[in-house]
């Protein structure tokens, strides 16, 4: 999958992947929407992202975690 909004360069965040022509990064999206932000809010808040970054966003997290196996240590007492 292509993302026009999404970039990445070491120079910015250290490489977190970012919406283009920012400094939010796709972490930040996940956080602010984990908290309860809505989509809308996020573009009221942030009027300088471009239509539809947000959602690309989220796609761009789904596809990376989309294959994920997470593992579980039992610690005994």
């Amino acid at each position: 999958m292509q993302y026009h909004t999404i970039t990445s360069d070491p120079l910015v965040l250290n490489g977190k992947p970012i919406i283009t022509g920012s400094r939010i990064s796709v972490e930040m999206i996940l956080e602010w929407l984990a908290t309860g932000a809505t989509i809308e809010a996020i573009y009221k808040q942030n009027k300088h992202l471009p239509q539809g970054s947000v959602e690309e966003a989220i796609k761009y997290a789904a596809q990376f975690t989309r294959n994920e196996i997470l593992l579980e240590d039992e610690i005994s007492s």
